[in-house]
């Protein structure tokens, strides 16, 4: 059994960036588990449309996936509603110190967050620069600007700061990216 000095000075020696190494992606289910519990948002990650092919029986409780395909491109990693509002994005990685390569974004992908946004729902990105510890949130709109007016095949990390909108790390919900939203869409309204 631990002494209560012990368990003091082990308080004091918890690291806070401790999640650093966390995913996006896990981050973002936290984040969207805070939403939801608190009944802030509905947002789910889609599932990857996948067709099993081949499947071996050797008992109905051991079946094993020996075979399976991407049935359609997938659209993008997460959607849900907002205060009325239909959301839609994707989530990306970078190791990147400089910059976001565009190849991370696919052409249906972009095309998909482009019709959101057409038909009155909120589309973006949220990108993290990992070894930098930076993630942002960029709005379609902004995303297809960059494209418009730019050849480069990379958006620099200069593009994020000044067009983007950094998403500060904390504890609930990790990434805050509701917060942007309400920048953003709703005048700031909470």
């Amino acid at each position: 059994m631990q002494s209560i000095k012990g368990a003091r000075s082990s308080f004091r020696n918890i690291n806070p960036y401790a999640n650093r190494g966390m995913t996006l992606e896990a981050d973002l289910e936290a984040s969207n588990t805070f939403y939801l519990v608190n009944d802030i948002a509905i947002v789910h990650k889609k599932p990857t449309p996948i067709t099993i092919s081949k499947v071996d029986y050797p008992s109905r409780l051991q079946a094993v996936i020996r075979e399976g395909y991407f049935r359609t491109p997938s659209t993008t990693d997460y959607n849900g509603i907002y205060k009325g509002k239909y959301i839609d994005f994707d989530a990306k990685e970078t190791k990147s110190k400089t910059s976001f390569p565009l190849n991370n974004v696919h052409p249906h992908q972009i095309k998909h967050l482009e019709s959101i946004a057409r038909h009155g729902g909120i589309g973006f990105l949220i990108v993290r620069f990992t070894l930098l510890n930076k993630t942002f949130f960029i709005s379609i709109e902004k995303l297809l600007e960059f494209m418009k007016n730019s050849n480069r095949k990379s958006i620099p990390l200069e593009y994020f700061e000044k067009e983007g909108y950094q998403i500060a790390d904390k504890y609930n919900p990790r990434v805050d990216y509701i917060e942007v939203i309400n920048k953003l869409y709703f005048g700031g309204k909470k």
